[in-house]
């Protein structure tokens, strides 16, 4: 996706809550037993850089679909999310791009407001669940009564170690932040975060499916699995670390209002 391209995307505003009545809270969030269902895939090379905003930059046309149940959250209780996400480097450097996220509203509202602001999360509602049953974790993504995503593995099948699975929850993830005005984006940057202080308790791997299925609304299926790469079962304790901008996207260019070039 060129940078102008992404200058004309009108976005919704940042909240705008009473001001003695915080969302969320101003730090650094810890998670407690979050346990995540990864799934490594291989997609269509076109469809992502289509996607995915210069000057990030495709190397393997490799997309992570994720299921996150996250026991405890600071300011928030229990949650579960689900995203898409896409490797990428900048500058150098391997990470992942946000490109969707989903999570369930019924937990707090203001986790989707926290994740958008601070962080620069792309949040939206769906409903997101991962559980057990016979044998097969399973996750799952829905939109409305309509299924967006199912994903599939042995539950606990092969021991995964613990040092790999923390160097895949620390990869650095990027994101875009825009802050609209009166007559165009009044700030849009590329932002960077990690995960720190990861304690990873258990860690397995085993075979998987992903089905990916067509909505208007939640276009995860315009990403299409190729190939599954990978699948990774983790539970750790992790803190998330606030977003830090590495690129500006306004910087020597005119403002001008959305839709017009």
């Amino acid at each position: 996706m060129k940078p102008e391209d992404l200058l004309r995307r009108p976005v919704p505003p940042l909240a705008a809550p009473p001001l003695t009545a915080q969302p969320y809270p101003l730090r650094a969030t810890r998670f407690a037993d979050r346990e995540y269902l990864n799934i490594v895939y291989r997609s269509d090379p076109d469809a992502l850089r289509a996607a995915v905003p210069e000057p990030l930059e495709i190397v393997e046309p490799l997309v992570r679909f994720e299921i996150t149940h996250m026991g405890d959250v600071e300011g928030f209780g229990p949650c579960t999310e689900a995203a898409q996400v896409v490797a990428v480097r900048f500058g150098g450097e391997d990470g992942e791009y946000l490109h969707a996220m989903y999570l369930d509203p019924v937990y707090s509202v203001g986790a989707v407001v926290a994740g958008r602001e601070p962080s620069a999360f792309p949040r939206t509602v769906g409903t997101p669940r991962l559980l057990v049953e016979e044998g097969t974790l399973i996750g799952t993504l829905d939109h409305g009564a309509q299924r967006v995503a199912t994903a599939t593995m042995p539950y606990e099948y092969a021991p995964m170690n613990t040092g790999e699975a923390r160097d895949r929850i620390t990869v650095p993830t990027f994101a875009v932040r825009t802050v609209p005005g009166a007559s165009g984006p009044r700030a849009c940057d590329l932002v960077r975060t990690e995960a720190t202080d990861v304690t990873v308790k258990q860690a397995w791997r085993g075979p998987a499916r992903l089905q990916l299925f067509e909505h208007a609304m939640a276009p995860l299926a315009d990403l299409p699995v190729l190939e599954i790469v990978s699948a990774s079962h983790v539970l750790t304790d992790v803190t998330l670390a606030g977003a830090v901008p590495v690129h500006d996207y306004l910087a020597d260019r005119p403002r001008s209002p959305w839709g017009i070039s």
